[in-house]
């Protein structure tokens, strides 16, 4: 199906700088919206029902899939994560630009659904310094870190299936990778024929 939005999928291994950029990103972008994710963990220091995730309960969640609520959902470390179907395709069907914060398996499925996805992988400089960043922010016990050191090792691996990479060494340049994705894409022939029909058309192009 094509669509006028754009569509960004950005994933991670945690620790990665992931939610940073994004927001960051989010910050300086006015035409980038951000998709909220369902989830079934809870929330985490500061965060907001609504704001950084839809925080549900596990039977709450079974529903919705059962329901076909989500393009997309998987479990990592132990909890559920889904996005919402009716949510994406009210956004990118009325122009807006979205961008999901979501794990690999998510964004590979997303992938197929919308062919015109694009998919940004944030990497961690090296193993040690992702190591660092999980036990800096001081939010997982020692147990927790150790295993999301461990999944990163199999997030990792998949980064070579998307359209990007980013390496997060530097937080400034990172964040001008990202945006350097997200203006170059809304430059191609594609998505600006999706965006601005009226001008293709007033020109013949097809």
């Amino acid at each position: 199906m094509d669509y006028p939005g754009n569509l960004f999928v950005v994933a991670a291994p945690s620790g990665a700088g992931k939610s940073s950029l994004v927001n960051a990103l989010l910050e300086l972008d006015s035409h980038l919206v951000l998709s909220v994710s369902h989830t079934t963990r809870a929330p985490r220091g500061q965060e907001q029902a609504g704001r950084e995730y839809h925080f549900t309960d596990d039977a709450t969640f079974r529903a919705m899939i059962e329901g076909d609520a989500f393009l997309e959902w998987a479990q990592v470390h132990g909890h559920l994560y889904g996005t919402s179907k009716a949510e994406i395709q009210a956004r990118i069907l009325g122009g807006q630009d979205v961008v999901l914060e979501i794990d690999w398996q998510g964004a590979l499925q997303i992938k197929q659904l919308f062919p015109n996805a694009v998919l940004v992988f944030i990497l961690p400089p090296s193993w040690d310094e992702l190591q660092q960043r999980l036990t800096r922010r001081g939010e997982d016990r020692a147990e927790v870190i150790a295993q999301r050191l461990e999944n990163a090792r199999t997030e990792v691996a998949q980064a070579r299936h998307f359209d990007f990479v980013i390496i997060n060494a530097l937080f400034e340049m990172a964040l001008f990778d990202l945006k350097a994705i997200v203006h170059s894409q809304r430059l191609k022939y594609a998505a600006q024929r999706r965006s601005k029909p009226a001008v293709f058309a007033a020109l013949n192009l097809c």
